[in-house]
């Protein structure tokens, strides 16, 4: 199994645990609060949309990953998303192990 399977299924998990907020306002709100930890953008996205994610991210000192397409982020957390916001530290912390291990 791949990295990037483990980093899906961990999605997966963090989505049954109640621990993702999915979509561009409510992870643009939940980065504001600070309630998240990572955010994941596909890398088909708009330009405009990564940008956006990029620069709120940088200004409130989150970590940003973009990679996958949507329709393996959409896949995994059984939502049509282009962008998912991980609020629970453990699950951030293993997926950024596991997108710099490659």
């Amino acid at each position: 199994m791949t990295n990037q399977d483990k980093f899906l299924n961990l999605l997966g998990l963090a989505t049954k645990a109640g621990k993702l907020v999915s979509g561009d306002d409510t992870t643009v709100n939940a980065v504001r609060k600070q309630n998240v930890s990572l955010v994941i953008v596909a890398t088909d996205a708009s330009e405009a949309t990564i940008k956006k994610m990029r620069d709120k991210c940088s200004y409130y000192n989150t970590a940003i990953i973009v990679a996958f397409t949507k329709a393996e982020l959409s896949h995994a957390i059984g939502k049509s998303r282009a962008i998912i916001g991980v609020c629970d530290r453990g699950f951030s912390r293993k997926m950024r192990e596991l997108m710099t291990e490659e």
